[in-house]
């Protein structure tokens, strides 16, 4: 199935993927902004790579309630009352204009990226629900090259808006797209609650014990699940390499007066190659699982190999070449991780499956910014040493994950597609339940 034809013929998925492209080009027109106001009001690495794992953490912390949360109510509405949160939070940040003030971005955005561990996981569990079988891998991969798509676009004008008309603007422009992706949300038309299943009753089923217990039990009889939701982990390992970004383009290639211009340079160039793999992926090896899992591996060192070769680059633009290329490598894995897990996993659980697999991930990535960060700022470290140091880093998982796909061809039972919905469904027409 073509891109145009799964966005002419699906009127839900439509919906959710301009809700999806406004405000994350809102999101990184706000990223660039929060990082140059950090750096440009402290000057310190440690102060960027608090703001990263501010970013991350507080996914970790709610990811169980999150999850739980997810398989209960109807995720539609929760994904909109989350974007209104969202947007209204953002504007908080005009106010930070001192270096005694910078307390108040860390807490504005700990409740940002705390509602967006609502958001993600129930975004990932609706797309099976608003395609078919046959359209998951292309609605992904479209996903996945949109986010790369307002990466690239975003940071690049983002860095460019922030360093000619100021940041607040860029505040503004996100707190509107969180606005717009509600509306969009809230024009869809299906069946937004989870698959009912018999809940027991009392005081921890009633805390979400109970759901929680339930779903570390589907997981620990089903290793390969266990796998696929490590993939995203073992990239968070090293995943002090976004810092790394913000440091390359203050330190080692500065453009003007500014680190926002630089900043905006290699993010977008992360943002380019993310959206490439993918697509570039499935043209080169279609969506058959098995072919999915092996591809896994390999694109876990094409990583680590890019971000050996940032270390030696010698101008900004060779550096966003290494970039570029690392990310090709790195969007792979969380595609290819996705589909496979919205393959297998089944509706009742998918909620408490993707909320747990994101707050690993962020648990990784925030422990690995802030090695890098003291690495940086305390233990005298060049961002050179550091980016080939994260880059060797990467070659492990890829080498843990050779070792499970050699055992998976024998133990791991073929993952079972979704069934095919109705043309009605995938028209958006459904009557009935809407949500």
């Amino acid at each position: 199935m073509s891109y145009l034809s799964l966005l002419r013929t699906n009127r839900n998925f439509r919906l959710l993927y301009m809700g999806q492209t406004i405000s994350q080009l809102g999101d990184w027109f706000n990223a660039v902004a929060v990082f140059a106001l950090l750096l440009d009001l402290t000057g310190s690495a440690t102060a960027v790579a608090w703001m990263l794992i501010v970013q991350f953490l507080p996914v970790a912390v709610v990811g169980p309630l999150a999850g739980v949360v997810v398989d209960r109510v109807n995720r539609r509405r929760l994904m909109i009352v989350t974007d209104l949160l969202r947007g209204c939070l953002v504007l908080v940040l005009l106010v930070v204009r001192r270096p005694d003030q910078v307390w108040i971005a860390y807490v504005v955005m700990a409740f940002i990226v705390g509602a967006q561990g609502f958001f993600e996981p129930a975004r990932t569990a609706t797309i099976p629900n608003v395609t078919s079988a046959e359209q998951l891998m292309p609605a992904n991969a479209l996903s996945s090259a949109t986010w790369s798509a307002m990466l690239a676009l975003g940071a690049s004008i983002g860095g460019l808006v922030t360093a000619v008309a100021g940041r607040n603007i860029a505040f503004i422009v996100n707190a509107a797209s969180f606005i717009a992706s509600a509306f969009f949300i809230a024009r869809t038309r299906y069946d937004a609650r989870p698959v009912a299943s018999p809940r027991p009753t009392g005081l921890l089923a009633l805390m979400g014990i109970t759901d929680l217990i339930e779903g570390v039990r589907y997981v620990r009889q089903r290793p390969h699940v266990a796998a696929l939701m490590l993939v995203k982990a073992g990239w968070g390992l090293a995943g002090g390499v976004l810092l790394l970004l913000t440091i390359f383009g203050q330190r080692v290639f500065p453009v003007g007066d500014g680190s926002a211009a630089g900043i905006g340079v290699l993010y977008g160039a992360r943002g380019v190659g993310a959206g490439l793999g993918p697509i570039a992926m499935r043209w080169l090896l279609g969506q058959q699982p098995r072919r999915l899992r092996s591809s896994i591996g390999p694109a876990y060192f094409v990583v680590g190999v890019f971000y050996m070769a940032l270390a030696v680059a010698p101008t900004l633009w060779v550096a966003a070449l290494c970039v570029l290329l690392a990310h090709f490598g790195g969007s792979i894995l969380w595609v290819f991780s996705t589909v496979l897990l919205q393959l297998e996993v089944p509706d009742g659980f998918r909620g408490r499956v993707f909320a747990t697999e994101l707050a690993l991930v962020t648990l990784m990535s925030s422990a690995s910014s802030y090695w890098t960060g003291h690495q940086l700022d305390r233990a005298g470290w060049s961002p050179r040493a550091l980016a080939f140091t994260l880059g060797a880093m990467f070659c492990v998982p890829g080498v843990l994950w050779l070792m499970i796909q050699a055992r998976w061809k024998e133990t791991a039972p073929a993952a079972t597609p979704p069934p095919a919905m109705t043309p009605a469904a995938e028209d958006g027409v459904l009557e009935g339940r809407v949500g």
